[in-house]
């Protein structure tokens, strides 16, 4: 079966089902948690999905990277050291791995895009790939091929953001995607499409 090339919804008309918060995680209050997936990737490891929540206070765990857009309401978010309020039109990343503590005032709802991050030796390899792309581009001048974020100039930061790193992402040269194939194929997931 192909999954279907655009994936849209009236967020306003998305029905939300129960997603209660682990008992032990409930630090205050009784705080009431409801969700709905909206999209998932072709390989199962990103997915988009709405969720709300009533007021309260409760520990959440990031298994993998998360964005979240907030849409109504706010929270006030805890982790590493880091406070912050996030209202609606705010966005914020919580890496995979990451303990954070939510303090509900009254309501929050939000757009949350999950994905689940690559094995540290792939991301390793992955880095190494595509930086040797990059050299082999400069030495013999080669432009590097269109598509993804790269082809839509998004692969930038904005000047807002904080991050070191603030280069376009690179294709994969062949012999790479050949190799990610081949991993796929060998029943590996890799979080990524080719």
């Amino acid at each position: 079966m192909t999954a279907q090339p655009i994936v849209s919804a009236r967020l306003s008309e998305t029905p939300l089902g129960p997603a209660p918060i682990r008992p032990e995680w409930i630090l205050d209050g009784a705080p009431q948690a409801r969700v709905a997936e909206i999209a998932c990737s072709a390989d199962g490891a990103s997915l988009t999905a709405m969720w709300d929540c009533t007021a309260g206070t409760f520990d959440w765990y990031f298994g993998g990277d998360e964005t979240v857009h907030i849409l109504e309401g706010e929270v006030q978010v805890e982790g590493g050291g880091i406070s912050r309020v996030l209202r609606p039109g705010d966005v914020a990343l919580f890496r995979a791995g990451t303990w954070a503590r939510w303090h509900v005032p009254h309501y929050v709802r939000k757009l949350a895009f999950c994905h689940d991050a690559l094995p540290r030796p792939v991301g390793l390899w992955l880095r190494a790939a595509r930086k040797a792309g990059r050299i082999r581009r400069r030495l013999t001048g080669a432009v590097a091929a269109p598509g993804g974020l790269a082809a839509q100039g998004l692969g930038t930061r904005s000047p807002g953001a904080r991050t070191a790193r603030s280069r376009r992402p690179a294709a994969l040269p062949l012999s790479s995607r050949l190799l990610f194939l081949g991993l796929r194929t060998a029943g590996f997931s890799l979080g990524f499409v080719l």
